[in-house]
């Protein structure tokens, strides 16, 4: 089981906002709205996929991660560097 398991409504319910948002983008790119609006959401959609990765990135650690710790062995030293890996990844985003 995924460690957002628990979560997992309250995370489509996020992305489906996000999604929202998004599509509010397009409209405005389709509807010839002002250059710095549309950056003003760009950024707004940008912060919501950011707080949603970092959302996601505590819950891995806390449970995948943390379980792995806790077992020991190989399969820990792989989570720990999938987890670093990952937010190496967020970090250059």
């Amino acid at each position: 089981m995924a460690g957002y398991g628990d979560t997992r409504q309250d995370h489509l319910r996020r992305l489906r906002r996000i999604e929202g948002q998004t599509r509010g983008l397009q409209r405005m790119v389709d509807d010839d709205k002002y250059c710095i609006d549309v950056l003003t959401q760009v950024s707004a959609v940008t912060s919501a996929l950011q707080s949603f990765s970092l959302s996601l990135l505590e819950e891995h650690l806390a449970h995948c991660v943390a379980e792995a710790t806790r077992n020991g062995g190989p399969e820990a030293q792989e989570k720990i560097k999938e987890a670093s890996d990952a937010i190496a990844r967020l970090v250059r985003s």
